[in-house]
């Protein structure tokens, strides 16, 4: 592929850090050079964007194959993680997904959640079969991870939700952050319900897929803060109203930041009405937890705009810095060096 270079008025490449005039080279499918537009090596091919050019989405929440990944990308998402599905159709897709002529983001996978026999989301209406692995004691806790590591998996999900099941045994949540860890694999989980989060916290989760809508006590949450991540799904307990689990999430997440936690953009796609690709309902909720709006950037974005990225940029018709509607007025969608709008 040819170099190409972008021009636009105003580019934002990492928090704090903006340029006027802006012009972002890539070839194949990498940046190659940023700098003042006009300055930097002669390029075969410009193409001018004017408004505000950034890195694209990356939702780290998704259930995929329940909307068209089309839909995804060309609402600016390339980049996503699935959270559950079963193996035999989620790591062929992501797989696909490599391809120069998937038409949908970049995907990557856990595949199905670890979970107790019987617990969620076995059963759930939802999730297909094989959406949830059974896993009955610490010996097989540990091969599901090995079989899941072989086939692809990004992170181990578990399934701590108590309101929905049984929920998985302590040794064998123990034995999955123990054998996930000798793969270099971080576990997410769904806690949920009295007392899941702190047994996530316990076991050494690196991550917990939704904002929790439990109450939660701030020594909690300040150990929280201290060695994993929250995802943020903050729109699947309001769903564009403000409910009192949207009010008890806020707040729970609210004090996380402010013990100086960290929380990544995720939907849960899939889940209910949240729509394909960035929403800006959920980058609302998160300036509501505390997030300023470079933060809210940063929480969006796979990478900073940088020499080595991926070439996966977004442009606006405004500058989601003083509003982030921005997002809601998409001019280009760039995947891989290639424009898909």
């Amino acid at each position: 592929m040819a170099r190409i270079a972008f021009t636009s008025d105003r580019a934002w490449l990492a928090p704090g850090q903006v340029l006027d005039g802006a012009e972002v080279q890539v070839e194949d499918d990498t940046v190659a050079w940023i700098g003042a537009r006009g300055s930097g090596p002669e390029a075969p091919k410009v193409v001018a964007l004017g408004g505000f050019l950034m890195p694209a989405g990356a939702d780290r929440h998704v259930h995929v194959a329940m909307h068209e990944p089309g839909e995804v990308l060309r609402r600016g998402v390339t980049a996503v993680r699935d959270l559950g599905w079963p193996a035999d159709r989620i790591f062929p897709l992501a797989d696909l997904s490599e391809g120069p002529g998937f038409d949908g983001p970049f995907i990557r996978a856990a595949g199905p959640m670890l979970t107790a026999p019987g617990g969620y989301p076995t059963g759930a209406f939802w999730a297909p079969v094989g959406t949830g692995l059974e896993v009955a004691d610490a010996a097989e806790a540990a091969a599901a991870v090995a079989e899941l590591a072989s086939a692809g998996a990004v992170a181990i999900k578990v399934a701590l939700n108590a309101e929905a099941g049984p929920t998985l045994g302590d040794a064998t949540l123990l034995a999955i952050v123990g054998a996930a860890a000798a793969f270099d694999l971080p576990v997410t989980a769904h806690a949920q319900g009295v007392g899941q989060v702190e047994r996530a916290l316990g076991a050494g989760v690196a991550e917990l897929a939704h904002t929790p809508w439990d109450p939660l006590p701030d020594d909690v949450l300040r150990r929280a803060a201290g060695v994993l991540r929250i995802v943020s799904t903050l729109d699947i307990t309001s769903f564009g109203r403000d409910t009192p689990e949207l009010g008890q999430a806020l707040r729970n997440l609210e004090r996380f930041l402010a013990a100086g936690g960290e929380v990544v953009y995720g939907t849960d796609l899939g889940n209910g009405s949240i729509p394909p690709g960035i929403h800006t309902r959920e980058l609302q909720l998160l300036r509501r937890a505390g997030l300023d709006p470079d933060g809210v950037l940063q929480a969006l974005i796979r990478a900073p705009l940088a020499v080595g990225a991926p070439a996966d940029l977004i442009g606006l018709g405004a500058d989601p810095l003083e509003d982030l509607r921005a997002f809601d007025d998409l001019s280009v969608v760039i995947r891989a060096g290639r424009i898909v709008v």
